[in-house]
This record gives structure tokens, C-alpha cells and sequence, in this order.
């Protein structure tokens, strides 16, 4: 069923000025190169995950990795306050105020995280400062996801938003393989001993070289045409049907975290630890299924602009469902590297099928007035609940259980969830954008 109509009192179309597509696509890059960095320097902890352990927890291994994924997990529990506050902050002040808010305070904790002494130097005051910088960078991650996403879609021409809104998970999947692409780097030119020792910390250090890059161009681009209209318009907005909306977001937002941090964040340490590869192995593995994610993601965007968001986004969360169970059953019975990168190529397109429409739908659900606010905190706790735990869960449920296998009943689970959801929303990849 759908959800009822919302009654807003919004400036109909006509009145909001049609984004010129040269300053679209300047408007797209300067938000894209931000949420980019922002990507990597968030990203980069999962794929160090087995080094950070050593560093920060000195315990067993598998409580030493289990506290290492609970950190990493940290990061989203702020996700929600930094929604609530910079979302709203969003929708009162502007879409690119915050963005520069945001890309400021995931620079500078990035930076310190790669300066951090480590459990032999300062002993239990090391985790502590770890859990406090993930914190910080959950906080600015919390504000910049919906917030870019809705500076890239209103800038975008009516007819196009899937594919410009593509674009916002295509700049953070090129953040996520610049961060896989190092991480793997890393592992290949230097030894494990010199990369226990120092090289984990270059990730960190690295990405602030692109900071003042990032931050000019953010700085030259104007606001979005769809937010100077609302604003100039002196209706009132009204909140009526935005908890239903909210819960909309909630599902489809948790049944996407699942799938998207269980294979781009979980599935190295999943082949190094369950699978006895390599780590370059496994990285360069997930660098090809990225590299793969990445260029579908505009294709499934746009096809979502012809045929509408929910067939593609059914079909993404259908795969997962039906596919996941006997993936990893081949996995476990024999994986070799090339095996490996193939399944991680079948669930990087699965996953681009969700990730191309999604930007697009979800922005679609609310208008203008209140979109950044309440897209930013549902959405921020959907990926903190549901995503941020998701390789700690995935970890917890082979120990438990036993059954290296327990992962992929977790994504059937949340990938069943996202079909249910999209049976309550309506189409939007025709409407107007209110």
C-alpha cells in the first residue's frame, strides 16, 4: 500500500528556477569531490581493521577484531545526533553551509586518527581517544550524507534525478576504492611487520593532502536553485505524514546499510579470517568488485529515471536475497582469489541496483522545506541500528553460532525487509520534486 499524500504548502514547479546544466554538473562535482574524501577518510578504518586490532585491543583475536568492528560501529551511533543537528542546520541555513561544516570536521579527526599513539604507548587511554575521533567523524558523516544528497538532486533536472543522484553514491564509492586501493597498496609493498609498526597510520595522514582541494570547490558553488525558491516562499511547512515517510526511510535505508557494509566494509576480513587469504588477496579482490560497483552505479540511476525507482531497487534487494546463501556456500567450499573476485563483481552489481535509484528515491519522499532535517536523522539512525553494527553482528553470529555461513542468513534477512518496504512506497521517478 502507499502511504497517504502529505499535505505541504510548497511554490508549485512553475515557480522554482530550472537548473542550468552546466552549473548542475558544477554543482554535482563540487559536492561529489567532498563526499569523496569524506568516504575514504571514513572508510579506510574497516579495511585496517585486523591491524587496528592489534594496536588498540591486545586480547584474543577474535575479542581483539570483535572490539575492533564494535569501534568501528561507534562511528555510527553519532550518525543521529549529526542528522538531527546538521540536518536541520540544513534546512535553515542551506544545503552548502553544512557541507563545508562537515567536510571540515571529517578532515581534521581523519588526521588525528593517524596520529594517534597506540595501547603499548599510553595503555587504556588509546582506545578511549580512538572510540572518541570515530565519534567525531560519525557526527560529520551523520550531517553530510543527506545533505549532499539533496544539494546533488535539486540541482539536478527534473527528468534526470536518478542518474544525478547516482552520482552521490558514485563520488562515495570512488572515496571507498581510493581507501580499498591504498589499504591494498599498503599490504603489497610492505611488510605486515612495517605495516603493524607504522604503514597503518599513511591511510589516515594521506587524505588530508586532498582537504583544501575539497573545500575550494565546495566554497565556489552556489546553493541549489529548489532551496532559494522554498525559502523566498512564505508558506509555512507543515509535519503532517513525515513519521510514516520517515519509517519508509528506516526500512529501505537498513535493508541498504546491510548489504552495502557487509560486502564493501566486512567481506575483506571475511576472507582473510574464514577463507585463510591473504590480505592484498582479499583487498585486491574487493578493489574489482568496487571498481565494478562503481561504474554500474550511474547505469542503475538511470534506468531508474525510464522504468521507476522501485523495479530496479526490487531487483537489487531480490538478488541479495536469493543469492547470498549460495555465494557464500561456494566461498566456503573452496574459494580461490579469482572465485572471490567474481562473487564480489555479481554483488557489486547487485548492490549498484539499490545504491543507483536509492539517492533519488529517498530524497523524493520529503519536500524541500523539511527534506534535509528528517532525511538526515531517519536515515543517519537506519545506517547507525542497522549498517554501523553490521560487521560486528556478522562476527558475533560465526562465533555464536559456529557456522561461517551466519553472515549471509543477516542479509537475507535485511534484504527481505527492503522488498517489504518498497511495497508501502509510492513511485516518485515521475513526479515533480515539491
Amino acid at each position: 500500500m502507499s502511504m497517504p499524500a502529505t499535505a505541504y504548502s510548497e511554490p508549485s514547479e512553475h515557480s522554482v528556477p530550472v537548473p542550468d546544466r552546466t552549473g548542475a554538473r558544477r554543482a554535482i562535482a563540487a559536492a561529489g569531490i567532498g563526499h569523496m574524501l569524506e568516504w575514504y577518510e571514513f572508510t579506510i578504518y574497516g579495511y585496517m581493521a585486523l591491524t587496528i586490532s592489534r594496536k588498540f585491543f591486545p586480547a584474543d583475536e577474535v575479542t581483539s577484531l570483535l572490539l575492533t568492528f564494535a569501534t568501528f560501529g561507534v562511528g555510527f551511533v553519532a550518525r543521529p545526533l549529526g542528522g538531527v543537528v546538521l540536518g536541520r542546520l540544513g534546512d535553515r541555513l542551506g544545503r552548502k553551509p553544512v557541507m563545508l561544516v562537515t567536510f571540515f570536521i571529517m578532515a581534521v579527526s581523519t588526521f588525528a586518527m593517524g596520529l594517534l599513539p597506540t595501547y603499548e604507548t599510553i595503555g587504556i587511554v588509546a582506545p578511549i581517544l580512538l572510540v572518541m575521533v570515530r565519534l567525531l567523524q560519525g557526527f560529520s558523516l551523520g550531517g553530510e550524507w543527506a545533505v549532499a544528497a539533496a544539494f546533488m538532486v535539486e540541482w539536478a533536472p527534473e527528468r534526470h534525478r536518478g542518474f544525478y543522484g547516482s552520482f552521490n553514491q558514485f563520488s562515495a564509492s570512488i572515496g571507498i576504492l581510493l581507501g580499498s586501493f591504498t589499504a591494498a597498496l599498503l599490504s603489497s609493498i610492505l611488510a605486515s611487520n612495517v605495516v603493524d609498526a607504522w604503514g597503518w597510520r599513511v591511510p589516515f595522514l594521506i587524505g588530508v593532502i586532498l582537504v583544501p582541494i575539497g573545500f575550494y570547490v565546495r566554497r565556489m558553488v552556489g546553493e541549489t536553485p529548489m532551496f532559494e525558491a522554498v525559502k523566498a516562499a512564505p508558506a509555512a511547512p507543515t509535519q503532517r505524514g513525515s513519521f510514516g515517510r520517515a519509517l519508509q526511510v528506516l526500512g529501505l535505508a537498513s535493508a541498504w546499510s546491510v548489504e552495502f557494509y557487509i560486502f564493501l566494509a566486512y567481506l575483506p576480513s571475511f576472507a582473510q579470517k574464514q577463507l585463510g587469504m591473504s590480505s592484498s588477496e582479499a583487498l585486491w579482490a574487493n578493489t574489482v568488485g568496487i571498481i565494478v560497483y562503481t561504474l554500474v552505479l550511474p547505469l542503475m540511476g538511470l534506468l531508474s529515471d525510464r522504468v521507476g525507482r522501485r523495479p530496479v531497487l526490487a531487483a537489487g534487494c531480490l538478488a541479495f536475497a536469493l543469492l547470498s546463501y549460495p555465494l557464500f556456500v561456494i566461498l566456503l567450499d573452496g574459494a580461490s582469489l579469482l572465485m572471490l573476485t567474481g562473487i564480489q563483481i555479481i554483488f557489486g552489481i547487485a548492490l549498484a541496483a539499490i545504491s543507483g535509484p536509492a539517492t533519488a528515491a529517498l530524497i523524493e519522499i520529503f519536500p524541500t522545506r523539511i527534506r534535509s532535517g528528517w532525511l538526515s536523522a531517519s536515515y543517519s539512525v537506519a545506517v547507525a541500528v542497522a549498517g554501523g553494527f553490521a560487521p560486528f553482528v556478522a562476527t558475533w553470529l560465526i562465533a555464536a553460532t559456529g557456522l561461517s555461513i551466519a553472515p549471509s542468513f543477516y542479509v537475507i534477512a535485511a534484504s527481505l525487509l527492503g522488498l517489504a518496504t518498497l511495497l508501502t512506497m509510492r513511485e516518485t521517478a515521475h513526479r515533480p520534486l515539491d
